[in-house]
């Protein structure tokens, strides 16, 4: 039940900085945080992460719906706990932007970085989601998973 909570909060958040924003756009236009590393500014993204694969936005409908399916089931089979929290951010940050696809056409973005004067793509809650709920599973893959051992 815990993890049906993690996904609907990391989604809220998701959802509710993206209204904002939106609601609010006029006000981020490179809204400056930090001068020369952080700024707020929105963006409608209609593509992938870094923006390639510009307007394919039913293509990313269809490709989320398999993954979530696919995350769906190793998490429901899995009695790991650490797989289970992957998963669950990694679901949450799939559907945050899943949501935007279908019923705006586009993400909206809104983190804005110039790390070491690099003009990084700008992005959102659920992309950390995705970025961190993967790098848990390469964790998790890498640490932790056991491959089963077969009798013969």
């Amino acid at each position: 039940m815990y993890w049906i909570i993690l996904i609907a909060g990391l989604v809220g958040i998701d959802q509710w900085t993206k209204w904002y924003f939106l609601k609010n756009k006029e006000l981020f236009n490179k809204f400056e945080v930090i001068k020369d590393f952080f700024y707020l500014t929105y963006l409608e993204n209609r593509g992938a992460a870094f923006g390639i694969l510009q307007n394919f936005r039913w293509f990313f409908i269809i490709i989320t719906i398999i993954a979530l399916a696919i995350m769906i089931g190793y998490f429901i089979k899995s009695d790991n706990n650490f797989l289970r929290l992957a998963l669950s951010i990694l679901i949450a940050g799939a559907i945050g932007n899943f949501i935007d696809r279908l019923f705006r056409g586009y993400v909206v973005d809104f983190l804005d970085f110039y790390p070491f004067g690099y003009d990084f793509p700008v992005f959102n809650v659920a992309d950390i989601c995705v970025n961190v709920g993967v790098f848990l599973l390469v964790i998790y893959i890498i640490f932790i998973y056991k491959e089963p051992v077969k009798h013969q």
